[in-house]
C-alpha cells in the first residue's frame, strides 16, 4: 500500500545524504565522533553535546516499534490511505525515527514489534524509509 508522507521532508543541505541514501534503499544517519550519539532527523550539530564532528553512519535498518497509533479516519490527502500506523521505530543503533509501519494490519502492531527497514519509491528519484515485520 503506498503512502503520503508522515511529515514534510525537507532535503537540505543537512539532510542532502540522508535522503539520497535513501533512494539508494541504504539508512544512513550522522553520528557524533565527540559523544557517539546517532541523530535523527539529520542536522549539522549533534543535540547532545553541540559538536559539529559528525560522520555519516550506515544503519542496520533493524529496530522495534517504541510507539505507535492507528489512524482510522481522517480528512484531506491522507483519507484514501486509512487505516494507517504512524510510529516511533527504536533503531538498534539508537535513535527513534517517526515514520510507518506497513505491509501487515494495523490491528497487529504491538509496543516491541520487532521491524526492519523498506523504502518507498516516491516522485522524482526519492524514496521514504518505512518499516514493517521483521520476517
Amino acid at each position: 500500500m503506498t503512502f503520503l508522507p508522515v511529515w514534510e521532508f525537507p532535503i537540505n543541505q543537512e539532510s542532502k545524504q540522508f535522503w539520497d541514501a535513501a533512494a539508494q534503499n541504504v539508512l544512513l544517519l550522522p553520528r557524533c565522533s565527540d559523544c557517539g550519539f546517532t541523530i535523527f532527523y539529520p542536522r549539522s550539530i549533534c543535540p547532545e553535546c553541540r559538536s559539529r564532528n559528525l560522520s555519516w553512519i550506515q544503519m542496520s535498518g533493524k529496530g522495534e516499534v517504541y510507539s505507535y497509533t492507528v489512524t482510522r479516519r481522517t480528512s484531506g490527502r491522507f483519507r484514501s490511505h486509512v487505516p494507517f500506523v504512524i510510529a516511533y521505530v527504536q533503531l538498534d543503533e539508537g535513535p527513534r525515527m517517526l515514520t510507518n509501519v506497513v505491509d501487515c494490519d494495523p490491528n497487529n502492531v504491538s509496543i516491541g514489534m520487532r521491524v526492519e527497514v523498506m523504502f518507498e519509491s516516491q516522485d522524482e528519484g526519492k524514496a521514504i524509509p518505512r518499516f514493517k515485520p521483521s520476517q
